[in-house]
């Protein structure tokens, strides 16, 4: 393989890269630092990402640095993300056993990231954590930054720890292989980072959409590469999520909400964070925050990538409860809203403005 690109993490004490390159999955183990006295790693990854080979190849590169490797298939999509399968990887971790040296690795998409990651966090109080992403949206968004967790029925996520890799090693050659739809998903990611921090990423998705749909690998390894960017430059200034960091959460607030209520799966998470953006830009608008010129331009950009911009009718009631819920809740609700493009701020949302904008947008009037 040609030499991958590196991003750099700057977190005090504890810098780490963004190793980004084809053919990366072949030789993980020479390219990111492993943990100087791991004798062993564990392997968590699905079925699907299994069925193409991706979980063997990254073995095989760590077997190659001397390290014993086994590979642990979890339930496919979000239920993975459950309880009962957390235990479930602990006893795994126990059985073999996995000591405080060694190394867990997360090869798939953010669910088994997130999964995996939090299991790195509370196993012996915290091990080593390599994510391999092989989604769009894990490479620029859920395998960075150290967010790990679970979800309950209650919502996203509410059960986790912040738990940071040794590295993250993201190879752009396997997002060809992806089935249309996960490929997609993760643009939604891309367009909120660019709607937050550069509008460059906006007008290259703007102009080949196509090229995206069909897995066109140069321009999903340069939107990789500028996406994954703003999301390590954002954490290495707010890694706990304190400032800045909250701004990575536009189009999260409803998406989260969607997510649940819909039954997880239903929607697949950037196609939910799609449709928070739509809602977030709405409740600008009627804020007078956002323009309307801007609504309207990401509502084309994420139907020419086939995400949806629909936003069906739910249960008002369980929306606001679930909203309540909300990790980033603070005296009601809290939404990321654009006064334009790399201006987002945080804004108290009353229950009455959310309520105006739903009602215009449920059940697809626009």
């Amino acid at each position: 393989m040609s030499a991958p690109s590196r991003l750099e993490l700057e977190l005090e004490g504890r810098p780490y890269q963004i190793v980004v390159g084809d053919g990366l999955l072949d030789d993980v183990g020479a390219q990111v630092p492993l943990p100087l006295h791991a004798r062993r790693a564990l392997i968590v990854t699905q079925a699907p990402i299994s069925a193409h080979g991706y979980p063997e190849r990254v073995a095989l590169a760590l077997r190659a640095a001397k390290l014993e490797v086994r590979i642990h298939e979890v339930p496919d999509g979000e239920g993975a993300k459950a309880a009962d399968v957390l235990t479930g990887l602990w006893d795994v971790c126990a059985d073999w056993p996995l000591g405080r040296d060694d190394l867990i690795v997360a090869v798939g998409g953010g669910v088994v990231g997130d999964l995996a990651g939090f299991v790195a966090a509370t196993w012996m109080r915290g091990v080593a954590l390599l994510q391999v992403p092989t989604t769009l949206l894990a490479m620029v968004d859920a395998a960075i930054g150290g967010k790990t967790g679970i979800n309950l029925a209650q919502g996203k996520n509410l059960v986790g720890a912040f738990h940071q890799p040794l590295a993250v090693a993201a190879d752009p050659s396997v997002l060809a292989t992806l089935p249309e739809r996960l490929r997609v998903e993760g643009v939604a990611e891309i367009v909120k980072a660019g709607l937050i921090a550069d509008a460059t990423l906006l007008e290259r998705i703007e102009r080949d959409p196509e090229g995206v749909r069909r897995g066109d690998v140069e321009l999903l390894r340069s939107l990789v590469l500028r996406a994954a960017g703003i999301k390590a430059r954002v954490v290495a200034s707010d890694e706990r999520e304190t400032g800045e960091r909250a701004h990575l959460n536009l189009g999260h607030t409803y998406g989260h909400v969607l997510e649940t209520l819909a039954g997880y799966g239903t929607y697949l998470h950037g196609e939910a964070v799609s449709v928070g953006l739509i809602v977030a830009l709405e409740v600008g608008v009627t804020l007078g925050t956002t323009p309307p010129a801007l609504v309207e331009r990401v509502r084309a950009c994420l139907a020419a990538v086939g995400l949806p911009t629909v936003v069906p009718a739910l249960d008002r009631e369980a929306v606001h409860a679930t909203m309540a819920r909300d990790k980033k809740a603070r005296d009601g609700v809290r939404m990321v809203l654009l006064e334009d493009v790399g201006r987002p701020v945080l804004v108290h949302v009353g229950r009455a403005t959310l309520d105006e904008v739903l009602d215009r947008l449920e059940g697809g009037a626009r």
